[in-house]
């Protein structure tokens, strides 16, 4: 039986650019076996999209409000969305 998967796309915002926070975002989606991307925005946003697991996306939702140690979220966006083409995790250029 297949597994149950979950799509949600978010907009991190706080100082969670130059901080590494996409980098620790691709390292925890990579190591919970998400799929989907990252990117920095040029509002200074990180926008992701993960997919997986209903508990590993949950979990890692909960953690991106941490992040690494220099970031401070002061919000997230959460947008239910479509399935990355790709399975993995990439990280991409900045829109």
């Amino acid at each position: 039986m297949a597994e149950d998967r979950v799509s949600v796309r978010l907009v991190i915002r706080g100082r969670v650019q130059g901080v590494g926070y996409r980098a620790w975002v691709g390292r925890e989606a990579r190591a919970g076996g998400l799929d989907g991307w990252a990117r920095n925005r040029a509002d200074g946003s990180v926008e992701a999209l993960v997919s997986g697991a209903p508990e590993r996306t949950r979990a890692f939702i909960e953690k991106a409000w941490r992040g690494p140690p220099a970031a401070r979220v002061t919000a997230i966006d959460q947008t239910l969305a479509e399935a990355p083409v790709e399975p993995g995790f990439r990280i991409l250029p900045t829109v």
